[in-house]
């Protein structure tokens, strides 16, 4: 039985395609208190998304396994690579992670020289098979095929506008609203109706769409979400971060300029540079910088492991406290821990160490294990901070569960004094570009003050970097219309306008 699903467009139509038997299906207790989770044991900001593509290599799949592998950090909910050999697309989606979505068998059968992948954290779609990317249609032209990291803080508008016009959406995500613009363009030329399309959202996004003869590749006019380029002997390779090129062999050439729209051409072997879009007030969004890209990645030629440490040496300057070790909260602290280290003379420790093997699990936990569960993830050194005055190096603090849990662990193990330092300043405003937040009710630096916060987690004391120390470390190239970071998380100054809160942290909130 064909479960090709036919979605209606004014004077045009386009099928939703699935992948039937090949996909696979995930039941049970989906990442419990582990990755991803809202329960409250593990409070951090769950990652975005990653796309990856690949324009004329003879393993186009194989490649964007390895690409995606790198990038599963950003997402790992489910995975996907569409490939094309020119005539056909061949694809495959799936629930977990990217080893447990592909094997040697399902990649030999994505033969082609262009793909385009997908990890995804959802939070703008449910979490099912059929919000899996990269999404599938057919369009009036041939196959399309569409990747994205980002969210569409319009989505919701427009997709009312078009179910008003008579479309029928199949999926919960963002992705599908841009395929059915596409699908009503005028233009039958692809990139024009590519264009079309583009000028009508608003938001966070990182696009790949691909035909049987074309990769077209798009960044939002704000450059909210990072884009990079790279390549990899003849061929052109396209990343959510750069550390993807490193793991293929690639080389980093340039990130993706805001409002670009790039067309790579198989039958030309070409690649026009063009613009959907004039340049905004560049707004990359700074919790990639904190927490969210690689420590081995670099945006608009920052490498992050240094930003960070300049994070840390920052937040020594403005929040010095003597003490008799440093440590940091694995793993995306540690490069901030390093700098305030380094700037105080306090001795660097692994005061901290994280447990890389708790996994999924499908066992639901009663109450009183969930209260001990932080320690299935994290475990304090007892021998390095028994009798020690302990600074703890954390990114952000969101809901303030998990402080409380990790600075009583360290008193637990023995530490005279837990000083907590947050290497960003505090986060109380609701993202809407593409991180899954809380609504801003929940995050405790929008409710309370940094003496109640300190005073929630148990600290002896609590400091937050400064905006103007965040963005000083950063410390990114050029002009001041150049550098802008969205910093709407910490100052409530978003780039674009943005729905009803109440409303778009029901309906979305987050990344597609």
């Amino acid at each position: 039985m064909s479960d090709e699903l036919i979605v209606a467009g004014q004077g045009a139509q386009v099928r939703v395609k699935g992948s039937g038997a090949s996909h696979q299906l995930w039941t049970g207790n989906f990442y419990n208190e582990g990755i991803n989770s809202h329960d409250g044991l593990f409070d951090k900001l769950r990652e975005e998304c990653g796309v990856f593509g690949v324009f004329g290599h003879d393993d186009a799949a194989s490649l964007s396994y390895y690409g995606l592998h790198a990038l599963q950090h950003r997402g790992q909910e489910s995975s996907g690579i569409c490939v094309s050999n020119g005539q056909t697309f061949n694809y495959h989606r799936g629930m977990g992670l990217v080893k447990e979505v592909f094997d040697n068998d399902t990649l030999g059968k994505l033969v082609g020289s262009v793909a385009i992948g997908h990890v995804r954290y959802s939070t703008s779609g449910e979490s099912k098979l059929t919000n899996a990317q990269p999404l599938v249609f057919k369009y009036r032209e041939g196959d399309l095929a569409i990747a994205t990291n980002g969210n569409l803080t319009n989505a919701p508008e427009v997709k009312k506008r078009l179910e008003r016009d008579g479309s029928i959406f199949q999926t919960t995500s963002d992705t599908e609203v841009v395929a059915h613009l596409i699908a009503r363009s005028k233009h039958d030329d692809i990139v024009q109706a590519v264009k079309d399309a583009l000028v009508q959202v608003e938001g966070a996004f990182a696009f790949l769409f691909l035909t049987n003869d074309k990769l077209i590749v798009a960044r939002d006019p704000h450059g909210l979400r990072p884009f990079v380029m790279g390549e990899l002997g003849g061929a052109s390779l396209f990343a959510s971060e750069s550390c993807a090129f490193d793991t293929v062999g690639g080389r980093y050439v340039r990130d993706i300029e805001p409002g670009e729209l790039l067309v790579l051409d198989r039958a030309t072997g070409k690649v026009t540079v063009d613009r959907f879009a004039p340049l905004k007030q560049r707004a990359i969004c700074a919790m990639e910088y904190i927490y969210f890209a690689r420590p081995d990645s670099d945006i608009d030629s920052t490498n992050i492991h240094s930003a960070r440490k300049r994070m840390g040496r920052q937040l020594a300057m403005e929040a010095f406290v003597d003490a008799d070790i440093v440590t940091g909260v694995p793993d995306s602290s540690i490069s901030a821990a390093i700098g305030y280290a380094e700037q105080t003379g306090i001795p660097y420790e692994l005061g901290l160490i994280k447990n890389r093997y708790t996994g999924r699990t499908f066992i639901q936990p009663s109450q009183e294990l969930r209260e001990q569960g932080v320690k299935m993830k994290l475990s304090a050194v007892r021998s390095i901070v028994e009798g020690k005055r302990v600074v703890m190096i954390d990114d952000s603090i969101v809901r303030g569960t998990t402080s409380l849990r990790i600075v009583n662990l360290l008193r637990e193990a023995g530490a005279t004094e837990v000083h907590v330092r947050i290497s960003s300043p505090p986060f109380a405003n609701p993202c809407f570009y593409g991180i899954d937040t809380p609504s801003r009710q929940e995050l405790i630096a929008a409710v309370k003050s940094v003496e109640e916060i300190r005073q929630a987690i148990n600290a002896d004391s609590l400091h937050f970097l400064t905006k103007d120390g965040l963005l000083t470390a950063i410390g990114r190239e050029g002009d001041e219309y150049n550098r802008g970071h969205c910093t709407a998380c910490f100052d409530n100054q978003y780039p674009t306008a943005v729905p009803d809160e109440a409303a778009a942290m029901m309906a979305c909130g987050g990344c597609d």
